[in-house]
């Protein structure tokens, strides 16, 4: 089996998200009820949003790499279609406009319909700036639809068909909420185990602190802001060895940690006691191997201080608070036409032609 790859496509408000998933053997159990299960889970969980809770019912198509239930060791190919695609039809129309669609388009925009309206001010905390300053886009639209969290939908999918193969392997993945809004877990009250946390609105392991974090979110939805958190994901019968120190490019820990930042919203990875690491001397923060099988292969470590070495492999990852999420903003907002216009304008200024940004003059 070669290394398992997936790729996924689709706007947030297109017909559809899709996943390619490429390497998976052949003979492997699947069916959309397995991938059902984790789309389910995805979509769960305190304070989430309207499209998340009521309008979208994700549920993907297996269309190829697939037969009679088994993989067949081709390209495996999923489809997640958007219910809420038949309220933009229009505005994300994949064939050219004709001139009476445009014209259709354009009365919408003259009666303040927003999801017709060309989106020009950039949002702080996005993808909006940088996406719409690489490809040249005068409407944000263009880059917002794919930075969208709703891509994770296809990864989610695409991460049911891994936790399959995994599964045949004895390998259990399962992550919990440890932290909301500065309100965090106290592992002596962690008194939920797996199943029932699983079961829980945020899914926490401490149900006095997860009281605290709903009031947390709570109170920020209330003032028309956002609150980021903390969830740890762990990962039970790892075989040691999985990985190499041989290149950089083959290290677990590295693997892991840059899939876990790819997510918008990640912007900080940790294993173990990760950063608290740095603040003690190197031996608080080893994990001793205790003891050898009678075949001389090592059996155990007591802790899982640096994890990633064969028996467990955990790490947590910050999630920020969204932004753009209704609360009220402060001082300028970016208007991206002014903003190209200005750049272009210092450029002729200052005799060089890549039009590079002033950063300074962009966003607050």
């Amino acid at each position: 089996m070669g290394r398992l790859r997936f790729l996924t496509a689709g706007e947030s408000h297109g017909p559809a998200l899709a996943a390619t998933v490429e390497g998976v053997p052949a003979g492997l159990p699947l069916t959309a009820d397995h991938i059902a299960l984790d789309l389910v889970r995805r979509q769960r969980g305190y304070g989430r949003g309207a499209r998340s809770t009521s309008i979208e019912h994700d549920r993907a198509e297996i269309l190829a790499g697939v037969r009679h239930g088994l993989t067949i060791g081709s390209p495996i190919l999923l489809l997640i279609r958007n219910r809420d695609w038949e309220n933009w039809t229009r505005v994300m129309q994949v064939e050219p406009l004709t001139d009476e669609q445009a014209a259709e388009l354009a009365r919408l925009v003259e009666a303040g319909d927003k999801r017709a309206t060309p989106i020009t001010r950039l949002r702080a905390g996005h993808a909006d700036l940088a996406g719409a300053t690489k490809y040249g886009f005068d409407d944000v639209r263009n880059v917002l639809e794919r930075a969208s969290a709703r891509e994770t939908a296809a990864r989610v999918a695409a991460g049911a068909v891994a936790r399959a193969l995994l599964a045949t392997l004895a390998i259990d993945v399962w992550s919990h909420t440890v932290e909301v809004g500065g309100v965090a877990t106290d592992p002596a009250l962690a008194t939920r185990n797996r199943e029932e946390a699983e079961e829980s609105p945020l899914r926490c392991l401490d149900p006095e602190a997860e009281m605290r974090m709903a009031a947390r979110i709570d109170e920020a939805r209330e003032a028309g802001d956002t609150v980021g958190g903390i969830f740890e994901v762990v990962a039970r019968g790892v075989p040691m060895g999985l990985g190499s120190h041989v290149h950089w490019d083959r290290r677990l820990d590295g693997a892991l940690a840059g899939a876990v930042a790819s997510i918008p919203i990640v912007k900080g990875v940790e294993f173990g006691m990760g950063f608290a690491q740095t603040r003690l001397f190197g031996s608080a923060v080893q994990d001793v191997i205790e003891r050898r099988d009678a075949d001389g292969s090592w059996l155990q470590r007591p802790t899982d201080r640096r994890p990633g070495r064969g028996q467990a492999d955990l790490h947590a990852a910050a999630a920020t608070p969204v932004g753009g999420s209704g609360h009220r903003r402060t001082g300028r907002q970016g208007s991206l036409r002014a903003q190209r216009h200005q750049r272009r304008a210092r450029s002729r200024r200052r005799g060089r032609g890549d039009g590079l940004p002033d950063a300074g003059r962009l966003c607050p």
